[in-house]
C-alpha cells in the first residue's frame, strides 16, 4: 500500500468540500443556475442533501488519495502545487472541454466548472506539500 499522508487526504478533501460550497454558492452559483436553466425550487426538489454531499465527500477522498499516490510521500510544496494545479487544468478542464463540445455546453459553464477543478485541485497540492 502506497504510503500517502491520510491527513493531508483529509484536508485536501475539506478543502474541496469548502470551496465547492463558496464557488457554487454566493462566488458563482447563480451564474451556473443561468448556465443549466435551473432556478432555487428546480435544485430543492427531490435533493437528498446526505446522498449528494456524501456521495461527494467519498469522491474527494478518492481524489485526494490517488493525488498522494500520484506526487508521493512528503512531496515538496512547490512541486505539489504546480502538479495540483497541473491535474486540474491539464486533465480535469481539457476532459471537461472535450464532453461540452460535443454536449454543445457553453463556454462560460467551462469557466465554472473548470475553474472550480482547477482550483481544487491546486488546494489538494497545496495540502500535500505541507502535510504530505
Amino acid at each position: 500500500m502506497p504510503n500517502v499522508s491520510l491527513l493531508a487526504v483529509l484536508v485536501a478533501t475539506l478543502l474541496g468540500f469548502v470551496l465547492g460550497g463558496l464557488w457554487y454558492g454566493p462566488l458563482f452559483g447563480r451564474a451556473w443556475m443561468a448556465e443549466h436553466g435551473f432556478n432555487e425550487p428546480d435544485l430543492r426538489r427531490d435533493f437528498n442533501p446526505v446522498a449528494t454531499y456524501g456521495t461527494t465527500f467519498v469522491l474527494g477522498l478518492v481524489a485526494a488519495y490517488l493525488f498522494g499516490v500520484l506526487v508521493g510521500p512528503e512531496p515538496d510544496f512547490g512541486f505539489a502545487t504546480v502538479v495540483g494545479f497541473a491535474v486540474g487544468i491539464c486533465w480535469v478542464v481539457t476532459s471537461l472541454a472535450t464532453n461540452y463540445l460535443f454536449e454543445r455546453r457553453s463556454g462560460r459553464l467551462l469557466l465554472i466548472n473548470g475553474g472550480y477543478h482547477a482550483i481544487r485541485f491546486g488546494l489538494i497540492g497545496m495540502a500535500f506539500g505541507l502535510l504530505g
